[in-house]
């Protein structure tokens, strides 16, 4: 369990601060001007707000009491508490903040892509911290605990596509609106799965070698990584092989297969993406810090 002590709890209010200037920023300050279909239940506090006015941040904590008390016993204690406190402030920022910057009044399909990369980002940010800002982020995050090889991203799509759908053809009645709002939604999906699976990518090479150590001991001193040796066996020789697993940054495979090329002309190398890597000589999980 994480524990709580104030430089967890400043941490976190620090990135729901960061998270929600660009949430309100691309919801009011892009969105709402351009009359585009929003997603969760800040589009549907958008349609409240078109039919009765009611502030779009408030009408978002409305909606969001019911769905999140039949969430809290899935989701936890701890993710209910720390989402509850993103959602506040990341609705009063877009009630009491984003008003006081001007809007954009331009073409609407910019104001889509600004609108979702914002978005995107700020909502990134936010589940950094193991939060959310509720609405249909509980909805997406429950999906998650319960199918946890489908990504973050691709569920919120897939819930706030609905919600689109529903917004723009039966309550605006508008095709446009609705493919401005897809646009928007997945740049949003897409730029959360950025931040939150990409910043610590890397590359991960496997080399097949009879010189495994020699090839750990190059590869220290050309990039000062350290490898893992494993043991393989060829298929058609039966005999053993070393295959040395090591992670590295573009730039240092790179130079890993040049040398390795260099030493060892026989080696069979497989270089592959990796979205993330994390640990001792790469980037710290967030929410250790």
């Amino acid at each position: 369990m994480q524990k709580l002590s104030i430089k967890n709890i400043g941490t976190d209010i620090l990135f729901d601060v960061l998270g929600s200037v660009l949430i309100a920023a691309g919801v009011h300050n892009f969105g709402v001007f351009a009359d585009l279909p929003m997603a969760g239940f800040t589009g549907v506090a958008l349609i409240m707000y078109h039919l009765f006015g009611l502030p779009i941040g408030t009408g978002i904590v409305l909606l969001n009491i019911p769905v999140a008390i039949l969430c809290y016993r899935y989701l936890g204690r701890m993710f209910f508490l720390k989402s509850i406190k993103s959602m506040i402030i990341s609705s009063a920022f877009i009630d009491y903040v984003a008003p006081l910057f001007p809007v954009y009044e331009g073409d609407r399909l910019l104001a889509a892509i600004c609108m979702g990369v914002l978005c995107g980002a700020g909502y990134a940010i936010i589940f950094m911290r193991g939060s959310s800002s509720g609405g249909t982020d509980f909805i997406s995050m429950s999906i998650r605990k319960a199918n946890p090889h489908i990504t973050l991203g691709s569920i919120t799509i897939a819930v706030d596509i609905s919600v689109i759908a529903i917004a723009s053809l039966v309550v605006f009645r508008e095709v446009d609106g609705f493919i401005y709002g897809v646009i928007a939604t997945y740049l949003m999906g897409t730029v959360i799965d950025r931040l939150l699976y990409g910043m610590n990518e890397g590359k991960t090479s496997l080399i097949i070698t009879d010189k495994g150590m020699e090839v750990a001991e190059l590869i220290d001193r050309a990039t000062e990584r350290g490898s893992t040796i494993l043991t393989g066996k060829g298929y058609f020789t039966g005999q053993e092989k070393n295959v040395v697993l090591c992670a590295c940054s573009s730039k240092e495979m790179f130079e890993i297969h040049k040398e390795v090329k260099r030493f060892d002309p026989k080696a069979f190398t497989i270089i592959l993406e990796s979205n993330e890597v994390v640990g001792e000589g790469f980037k710290q999980d967030l929410q250790d810090f």
